[in-house]
């Protein structure tokens, strides 16, 4: 467990959290990590860990980069972070709908994409069962 004046490199996170530091440097452009400096090295505190784990997480579960950005201005340890976790949830609950709704439209997808493969093959079937007819030759002397 981090010690609160336990500070990390990028290098540090980079490794730490599998991502690359250009991953991180690309969430400090967009507002969402804020890193003291020491001359040109980035210094990150424990609660910019804590942040750039919730960015990922929010990440693996579909979240957009605002959605993300929500969660983490919600982010209060002192309070038990009970807003972040409620508001977390019904993010949850709404991807959850979403992906419900994605999976009917794939099967729906699917069903149709059968009906069409075996209209395509009874046309093939049919199309080989029947001797295919030559143009009648012509004759240049006609």
């Amino acid at each position: 467990m981090p010690t609160p004046t336990q500070t990390y490199s990028i290098s540090d996170l980079a490794q730490e959290l599998d991502v690359t530091t250009r991953t991180i440097r690309f969430y400090e452009e967009q507002g969402m990590l804020a890193p003291t400096r020491r001359g040109q090295e980035r210094i990150y505190t424990p609660k910019d860990r804590v942040v750039l784990k919730l960015i990922l997480r929010g990440k693996r579960l579909g979240f957009s980069l605002a959605e993300c950005k929500s969660l983490i201005g919600l982010y209060d340890p002192r309070a038990g972070n009970r807003k972040q976790l409620q508001h977390m949830l019904d993010m949850i609950a709404e991807r959850r709908l979403q992906l419900e709704q994605q999976l009917l439209d794939i099967r729906q997808m699917q069903l149709e994409l059968d009906t069409a493969e075996e209209r395509c093959r009874a046309a093939l079937d049919e199309t080989n069962a029947r001797p295919e007819t030559l143009p009648a030759a012509t004759d240049a002397t006609d």
